[in-house]
């Protein structure tokens, strides 16, 4: 497999309540020499964690110790910017297996459908109600079930549908690439190219 399933994940949240975050701020572009998917979490928001002597920031929300989990709670119109995969290779090697925002931008989206982080986006009332929950309670709960695609706070039972590909949708079920996909479909493959005249 190419990564972990993903059906359903239950975790506490990071709340990002920033819009416009480019793929240049997820990721600054000195970090994109390597080309295997690993250790790109250590840079991830590089410049916004750390000061020029390599320093925590301390107000920045991944060095704050009371925010935790595997879910991303992201303003609108996360990843937009260039088109690097390395910015969903980031979150993923971070160890956020979700992202939620009112809008992704397509390709951002799109790399991370191709990783094993699931992008919901959600309205920005839900997303609003969401930045509330964390915010009087860090350790508030949120549930996201893939195969109802849904998003629910736990802690109020507030809930919202998201709309996912269903050939994405599979994948991530079975924790599958495309490469995966196509490996899965060999004995039919083979079986329509047996059938077929030289």
């Amino acid at each position: 497999m190419a990564y972990d399933k993903f059906e359903i994940l239950k975790s506490t949240a990071v709340p990002l309540p920033i819009e416009n975050v480019d793929t240049d701020q997820i990721i600054p572009a000195r970090f994109l020499k390597a080309t295997k998917r690993e250790g790109f979490g250590d840079n991830l928001f590089r410049d916004w964690r750390y000061n020029p002597d390599n320093t925590p920031k301390e107000q920045f929300v991944l060095n704050n110790p009371i925010y935790k989990g595997k879910i991303l709670v992201g303003g609108k119109n996360f990843g937009s910017g260039s088109s690097r995969e390395h910015a969903a290779w980031a979150v993923y090697d971070y160890g956020f297996r979700c992202v939620v925002s009112s809008f992704f931008a397509d390709i951002f989206r799109g790399n991370c459908l191709n990783i094993g982080v699931l992008p919901v986006q959600v309205s920005a009332q839900f997303l609003d109600k969401i930045y509330k929950e964390i915010e009087a309670d860090p350790n508030t709960e949120i549930e996201i079930d893939l195969p109802k695609q849904t998003i629910t706070i736990l802690a109020t039972g507030a809930q919202e549908s998201f709309e996912i590909n269903s050939y994405k949708k599979d994948n991530m079920l079975n924790g599958y690439d495309d490469i995966d996909y196509l490996t899965k479909m060999k004995p039919e493959i083979e079986k329509f190219a047996d059938s077929r005249p030289f």
